[in-house]
C-alpha cells in the first residue's frame, strides 16, 4: 500500500502542476492530501492510522514537514538564503534602469565587424548580465527586444539568433552570483550530513570498526564555495557558445554576416564603451572578488551588489541635469576610497582606540561611510522619483523572493511525504541495485534531472530531487565526489530546463517578444545546438573535476581560516608534496641532514644534544619511511587489480542481503503487529513470504566466494601496513623538525637570556631582607620574563619556589634565599654553555631547521605556505576512490 500512496503523491503533484496550479501550493497540497488519505484509509481498513506509512504516522510526518519549513526559513544558521532577495534586487534594478539595454547596444556596435559578431556580443552581454543580475526572464526579454530585431535585420538565421538569445539568457543560472547555486548549496548542506552518517554506517558494517577515520568524511559546501566552483564551468560554457557562433559564421557566412558599425569609433564612442562596460565589470569584481578574497560572505556580497546596482541606477536614471548625473557615483567612489585608505593605514577597532592615530583613522572611516551613505540615499531618491523605478523594483523583488521561499517551504513538505511512504528508500535501493557502481547511478540521476527539465522549473528540481538523490551519491566512497562538484554538475544540468521544450521558460519569454515572422519551430530548432553545447560542457566538467574543485580549494587553503597542515584530509596530498619537493631540491635536504649529523654537539647539555642528534636520525629515517609509504601504496594498487572485482561482487551481494533483510524485518513486524487480526490465509501468505526471504538470503550468502574472508584479511593487512608506515613516517618527521626547532629556539634566545642577568642579581637583597609582598611582585615579573625565554625552565623552577616560599611562608626566608641562589647558579651555568653553543651551532642548526621546515616539518606549521597551499589545492581537486577501504 505504501507504493500506492507514493504513486498517488507523484500523480497529484503532476496533475496539479500540469493544470497550471501554482507550484507554491501544488507541492505542499499534494503532500497534505496524500498523508491525510493514507491516514484515513489506514483507520478504515486496518484500524490504525499508521498502517500505510513506511515508518511513523501522519502526525509525525506532517510535523516533520513543518520542522523542515522552520529549518529552511527560521534557523539562524541557514542564513545563506538571505542573499537571494539581495541578488534579485540587484538584477531587477540593473534591468529596470536600462543598464542591460546599454550593454547590449554598445557591445553589438563593438563586436559587429567580427563574423558572427552580433551573436558573440549577445553571449558576451549575457555572461555579464549573468554575473550581475542572474534573472533569466529579464535577460531574455531585454535581449529579445533589443538584439533580435537587429540580428534579423542583418540577415541572421532566425534559428541561430533565437537560440543564441535564449541560451545566453540562461547563463545566469550557472555564472555566479546565481539563485540556483544558493538553493543548491542550502540543499546540499543537509544532504552532506545525511551522506556522512550513511558512509560511517557503511564503514562500520564493512570493517567492523566503530569509528571511521576523518580523512574519509564527506566534504560539505557553502554558497561561497558553489560560486567559486561554478565560475570556471560558466566560462567554459561561454567559450563553447562563442566558438560555436564563430564557427557557424565562418562555415555559413550568409547566415551570420559581419555588421560594420556605421558611426565613427572616435573618443565619444570609446567613452560610451568605457562608461557602459566598466561599471558592471567593477560591480562583478566587487561582488565575486569580495567572496573569492574571503573579505565578504555571500550575504555581505549580496548587499554590496544591491548597493552597487542602486548607485549605477542613480547615474543611469536622470532627468536631463547632465552636470549632476554622475555626482552620486563620484561620491560613492570617494567614500570607498576614504574607507579603503582608513582600513589600509589605521587600526579600525573602535573598542581598542588608544592613540590619536587610531581616532584619526576611525574619523576618516566614518566620513567615508557617511559619504557612501549620502550617495546611496541620493541614488535611491533619484530611482524613486524618476519613473517610480525603485518602487517597481522593490515590489518585483518582494514577489520573486516570496515565490522562491514559498516553493522551498512547499518542497520541504513534499520531501517529508515522499520519505513517509518509503520513496527515499525506494530510490536508494533502485540506484544501489544498478550494475556499474557509482558512475552508473550518477548518469541515471543526471539523465532523470535532464528529462525532468522538460517539464519542471529549476527550483522544483533543486528542492525536490536533490534532497533525495544527493545523500546517496555523496555517501558512495567509490568516486568520493565533493558536494560542490555535485552541485555544479546539477546546476549545469538544471540550466537546460530553461531551453528544453515544451516548458522551457526561456523559449516562452522569447516567444512573447519575438516578431510574428519568427516561427515557434525556428525557436525550438535554434536551441538544439545550445542544448548540445550544454551537455558537452557537462561532460567536460564531469571528466575534469579540477575545473570545479580547484578554485574553492585554492581560496580555502590560502585564507586565514585554512585547515591546519595536520588536518587528516590533507595528509595524502601533503605526503605527495613532500615527496615532490625532496625529488626536486637537488639533494639540498639530504645535504643539510648530513651536515647536521656531523656537528660537534659537546657545547650543548645532554638533553638538548640528545634532541638534536635524535632529530637528525629521525629526519633520515622519515625520508626512508616516506619511500616505504609509496611502496606500500604501489603494492596495494597491484593487489587491487584482483581484489577489486571480488570486493564489488561481495559488496553487491551484501547489499542485496541488506535489502532482503529489511523486507524480512517489515514482514516480521507485520506478523507481530497485526498477527491476531489477520485471517489464516493472510497470515499463511506472510509466513510463506518470510520463508522465501530467509531462503533467498541464505542463497545469496552462499554465493560469496569461499575464500573471501581470507582474501579480505590479506588485503586489509596490506592497507594496515600502509597506514602503519604512514603513521611512522609522520611521527618521525614531526619529531625531526620539532626537536631541532626546540634546540634552535633555545640558542636564539641566548641574547634575551643574557639580558635578564642584571635584573636577576639585583633582587638578591630584596629576597634576603626586603618586604615579602613587594619582593613577591618583583619575582612574579621576573618569572614572567624568564617564561618567555626558551629553555629557561631550570632557572624558572627555583625562582618560582623562592617566590612561593615568600608568598606562603614569609618566616622561612632562608629557604627562599636558598632557592634564589639555586636559580642564580643555574643561570650562571646556562649562560656559559649558551654562549659557547650559540657561537658554535646556531647558524648550522638554523640552516638545518629552515631546510626541513617545508617538508618534514610541514605538519608542525600553524598554516600552510603559499606554495604548499597551491600544491594541495591542485592535488585535492580530483576525486580519489576510497572504496577499497570499505
Amino acid at each position: 500500500m505504501e507504493l500506492v500512496f507514493l504513486a498517488m503523491l507523484i500523480l497529484v503533484m503532476a496533475v496539479a502542476l500540469g493544470s497550471g496550479f501554482p507550484v507554491a501550493f501544488a507541492l505542499p497540497g499534494a503532500a497534505i492530501l496524500t498523508i491525510g488519505t493514507a491516514a484515513i484509509c489506514g483507520y478504515i481498513f486496518a484500524g490504525n492510522t499508521d498502517a500505510y506509512f513506511h515508518t511513523g504516522g501522519p502526525s509525525q510526518w506532517l510535523s516533520a514537514g513543518v520542522t523542515n519549513l522552520r529549518g529552511v526559513y527560521w534557523e539562524v544558521e541557514r542564513d545563506t538564503l538571505i542573499a537571494i532577495p539581495l541578488f534579485i534586487f540587484m538584477g531587477i534594478m540593473l534591468q529596470r534602469s536600462k543598464i542591460a539595454e546599454d550593454l547590449l547596444v554598445t557591445m553589438a556596435q563593438l563586436f559587429g565587424p567580427v563574423p558572427g559578431g552580433l551573436g558573440i556580443s549577445v553571449v558576451f552581454v549575457g555572461a555579464l548580465l549573468a554575473a550581475t543580475t542572474g534573472i533569466v526572464g529579464a535577460t531574455v526579454v531585454a535581449m529579445g527586444l533589443i538584439s533580435l530585431p537587429a540580428m534579423l535585420r542583418n540577415n541572421y538565421s532566425p534559428s541561430l539568433a533565437t537560440g543564441t538569445i535564449s541560451a545566453s539568457g540562461t547563463l545566469g543560472q550557472i555564472i555566479p552570483p546565481s539563485i540556483v547555486l544558493i538553493i543548491l548549496a542550502d540543499q546540499l548542506a543537509s544532504a552532506t550530513d545525511q551522506a556522512g552518517t550513511a558512509r560511517k554506517a557503511l564503514y562500520k558494517e564493512a570493517t567492523g570498526e566503530l569509528s571511521m577515520p576523518s580523512a574519509f568524511d564527506v566534504s560539505s559546501t557553502s554558497a561561497g564555495e558553489m560560486f567559486l566552483g561554478a565560475f570556471v564551468p560558466g566560462m567554459v560554457l561561454v567559450g563553447l557558445y562563442m566558438l560555436y557562433i564563430l564557427g557557424y559564421a565562418i562555415l555559413r557566412p550568409h547566415h551570420a554576416p559581419a555588421v560594420r558599425f556605421e558611426g565613427r569609433m572616435d573618443f565619444r564612442f570609446w567613452r560610451k564603451v568605457f562608461l557602459t562596460l566598466v561599471p558592471p565589470l567593477a560591480l562583478i569584481f566587487l561582488v565575486l572578488g569580495s567572496i573569492i578574497a574571503g573579505i565578504a560572505t555571500v550575504n555581505q556580497a549580496g548587499a554590496i551588489g544591491a548597493a552597487g546596482a542602486l548607485i549605477m541606477a542613480g547615474y543611469r536614471l536622470h532627468d536631463g541635469q547632465d552636470k549632476a548625473t554622475f555626482i552620486p557615483a563620484i561620491l560613492a567612489l570617494a567614500g570607498l576610497a576614504l574607507i579603503g585608505f582608513a582600513l589600509a593605514n589605521f587600526d579600525m577597532n573602535v573598542k581598542a582606540v588608544n592613540s590619536p592615530e587610531d581616532s584619526l583613522g576611525i574619523a576618516i572611516g566614518t566620513v567615508g561611510a557617511l559619504v557612501l551613505l549620502v550617495s546611496l540615499v541620493w541614488s535611491g531618491i533619484r530611482a524613486f522619483r524618476l519613473d517610480d523605478t525603485l518602487r517597481g523594483v522593490m515590489l518585483e523583488t518582494a514577489k520573486t523572493s516570496a515565490l522562491v521561499f514559498i516553493i522551498l517551504m512547499g518542497a520541504a513538505m513534499l520531501t517529508a511525504a515522499f520519505r513517509a511512504f518509503g520513496g527515499e528508500d525506494l530510490v536508494r535501493e533502485f540506484l544501489n541495485s544498478l550494475p556499474g557502481g557509482f558512475w552508473t547511478q550518477f548518469v541515471i540521476v543526471m539523465a532523470v534531472i535532464f528529462i525532468l527539465g522538460f517539464f519542471l522549473d529549476f527550483i522544483e528540481i533543486a528542492v525536490v530531487v536533490v534532497p533525495i538523490v544527493a545523500p546517496i551519491l555523496l555517501a558512495d566512497p567509490e568516486a568520493n565526489i565533493t558536494a560542490v562538484w555535485l552541485g555544479v554538475m546539477i546546476g549545469l544540468n538544471i540550466q537546460t530546463s530553461f531551453l528544453t521544450p515544451p516548458f522551457g521558460f526561456a523559449l516562452f519569454y522569447l516567444r512573447g517578444v519575438a516578431p510574428s515572422s519568427v516561427r515557434t519551430t525556428q525557436i525550438y530548432r535554434g536551441v538544439i545546438a545550445f542544448i548540445t553545447l550544454q551537455l558537452i560542457a557537462l561532460f567536460i566538467v564531469g571528466a575534469f573535476p579540477q575545473l570545479v574543485n580547484y578554485l574553492p580549494n585554492r581560496v580555502s587553503f590560502l585564507s586565514d581560516t585554512a585547515p591546519p597542515p595536520r588536518n587528516p584530509k590533507l595528509q595524502y596530498c601533503l605526503d605527495q608534496y613532500v615527496a615532490d619537493h625532496l625529488a626536486n631540491d637537488d639533494g639540498e635536504t639530504m645535504a643539510a641532514i648530513q651536515r647536521a649529523g656531523g656537528l660537534d654537539l659537546s657545547p650543548l647539555p645532554n638533553d638538548l644534544a640528545k634532541k638534536l642528534s635524535g632529530s637528525v636520525e629521525n629526519a633520515s629515517g622519515a625520508i626512508a619511511r616516506l619511500d616505504d609509504v609509496f611502496e606500500a601504496e604501489a603494492v596495494i594498487e597491484e593487489a587491487a587489480v584482483e581484489y577489486r572485482p571480488k570486493l564489488e561482487q561481495v559488496r553487491r551481494i551484501q547489499k542485496d542481503v541488506r535489502k532482503l533483510q529489511a523486507e524480512l524485518d517489515d514482514i516480521q513486524t507485520s506478523l507481530n503487529r497485526f498477527g491476531s487480526g489477520l485471517t489464516d490465509e493472510a497470515r499463511a501468505e506472510l509466513e510463506r513470504e518470510r520463508d522465501r526471504h530467509v531462503a533467498e538470503i541464505e542463497r545469496l550468502r552462499g554465493e560469496i566466494p569461499a575464500d573471501w574472508e581470507e582474501v579480505h584479511k590479506d588485503f586489509a593487512a596490506l592497507t594496515g601496513e600502509h597506514r602503519k608506515q604512514q603513521l611512522t613516517y609522520q611521527r618521525m618527521a614531526d619529531s625531526a623538525y620539532s626537536d631541532a626547532a626546540e634546540v634552535l629556539a633555545v640558542l636564539e634566545a641566548t641574547d634575551a637570556f643574557t639580558a635578564l642577568g642584571d635584573d636577576l642579581k639585583s633582587i638578591r637583597g630584596d629576597v634576603a631582607t626586603g618586604e615579602p609582598e613587594a619582593t613577591v611582585e618583583k619575582l612574579k615579573e621576573l618569572e614572567r620574563r624568564f617564561r618567555e625565554v626558551a629553555g629557561a625552565g631550570d632557572v624558572l623552577s627555583p625562582l618560582s619556589k623562592a617566590r612561593r616560599t615568600l608568598d606562603r611562608k614569609p618566616d622561612e626566608r632562608e629557604t627562599a634565599v636558598e632557592e634564589y641562589e639555586n636559580a642564580v647558579a643555574e643561570y650562571e651555568a646556562q649562560l656559559e654553555w649558551r654562549a659557547d653553543a650559540t657561537r658554535a651551532l646556531r647558524d648550522e642548526v638554523a640552516c638545518y631547521v629552515s631546510t626541513i621546515q617545508l617538508t618534514l616539518g610541514a605538519r608542525a606549521q600553524d598554516h600552510l605556505t603559499r606554495d604548499q597551499a597551491l600544491f594541495l589545492a591542485a592535488c585535492s581537486s580530483g576525486h580519489r576512490d576510497l572504496s577499497l577501504n570499505f
